[in-house]
């Protein structure tokens, strides 16, 4: 059977290799949009993943991490008083507009939170340290979005609002391709930014000040003390905090994933673009596999003839489906795997394929060219043995 089986496959190498590409098509085109969807996904939250909080307070009214209104400085306070806080830290995410050297703008989201906190902060810092940004307007960048900001390295200039900012430090793996470019600082500086006058630049910015009650901020981080029910500590927090909500990092992070996934019709398009692939590859496998049933008539006719069954001539062909499957899989996986690699680097852009993705990938590609075996097979179902005596 295995040779037969082999035989088959690779007499006709041009038919083989046309088959194989067609796969591997099938293969790279799920696989992308899979992994598109899930660096997607997982992007829109990468803000959360820098962060060790228990649960995040914010408005009531938030529709996902990046839409939300601001709350009160004052009810940082309210929030330590709750039974079962642990701590509780300032976090502020705001939109403002960025002007590079060239006089051109652009929209960042200045990230303000106190270095000497503990529940967040960037997690790769790959140049200058925490402190540098309790200096007076002094901001870290992420270095997948130096070329865009028009910056290049510690030390270059631009204005944000109408203050000057200076690039104190570089940090890495914190670029979300659904948000503006993050723009760490400290919360007094992060507060200047967000207040000072777009219109009029001010040649001597006045010191950042300290915050107030009167001041906003986006986010309460919350650790909880060890032991704590989540569930009723955030019962707690929102009776305490009228007018917020409270979630867990997991539901934050769910409720922001799911948004971008389906709110926006993400999902729904590169979903179609996996279902082409998959079409795309079963047309042309069923068609290869076809072309060869029909060229072998006489030889299934002349096992038929001796007695072999219809099931053992099935074998032959399911295998022939199964090594299309394997030999068209290890290349294409491959290719999205550089292909991956290429641009994370070249883009910053994330095509996230975990194992989970290429075992289900696998499953789909060995689905497809089986289903696809079936149309030969039927050839075979009506197969006359008499066909061999036939001149």
């Amino acid at each position: 059977m295995v040779s037969i089986a082999r035989k088959n496959l690779f007499q006709d190498l041009p038919r083989f290799i046309v088959a194989q590409a067609g796969i591997m098509f099938s293969v790279g085109l799920v696989t992308i949009q899979i992994g598109i969807l899930n660096g997607f996904t997982r992007s829109s939250t990468v803000l959360i993943e820098n962060a060790d909080a228990d649960i995040w307070v914010t408005s009531e009214e938030l529709r996902h991490l990046a839409l939300t209104l601001p709350l009160e400085y004052k009810q940082l306070a309210e929030a330590k008083e709750v039974e079962g806080v642990d701590r509780a830290e300032p976090l502020i995410a705001q939109s403002t507009v960025w002007r590079d050297k060239s006089n051109q703008i652009a929209p960042i989201r200045i990230i303000g939170f106190d270095p000497e906190d503990t529940l967040f902060r960037p997690r790769t810092l790959l140049e200058g340290t925490l402190k540098d940004i309790q200096q007076p307007y002094k901001i870290f960048v992420d270095q997948a979005d130096l070329k865009l900001l028009d910056v290049s390295a510690v030390g270059d200039r631009a204005e944000i609002g109408s203050y000057e900012g200076e690039i104190k430090g570089i940090t890495a793996g914190t670029r979300s391709i659904v948000a503006s470019p993050y723009i760490f600082t400290s919360l007094p500086n992060a507060t200047a930014y967000l207040n000072s006058p777009i219109a009029t630049p001010n040649e001597t910015p006045p010191d950042p000040p300290d915050l107030t009650d009167q001041n906003r901020i986006t986010y309460i981080l919350v650790k909880a003390k060890s032991g704590e029910n989540l569930s009723a500590l955030k019962d707690r927090l929102e009776e305490a905090l009228p007018g917020t909500k409270a979630f867990t990092q997991a539901e934050l992070t769910e409720l922001t994933q799911t948004y971008w996934q389906q709110s926006t019709g993400v999902g729904y398009i590169l979903g179609l673009g996996a279902v082409v692939g998959i079409v795309v590859g079963t047309v042309v496998v069923g068609q290869i596999l076809y072309s060869s049933v029909t060229d072998h008539l006489r030889e299934f006719g002349t096992m038929k003839a001796m007695g072999s069954s219809d099931w053992y001539i099935y074998r032959v062909i399911l295998e022939q489906a199964l090594w299309m499957a394997v030999l068209g899989y290890l290349p294409g996986m491959g290719l999205c795997l550089g292909l991956g690699a290429w641009t994370i680097q070249a883009q910053a852009i994330q095509i996230l394929i975990s194992p989970a993705t290429a075992a289900g990938v696998f499953v789909v590609t060995v689905a497809m060219c089986s289903g696809a075996a079936i149309f030969a097979i039927q050839k075979v179902t009506r197969l006359d043995p008499a066909l061999v005596f036939k001149s």
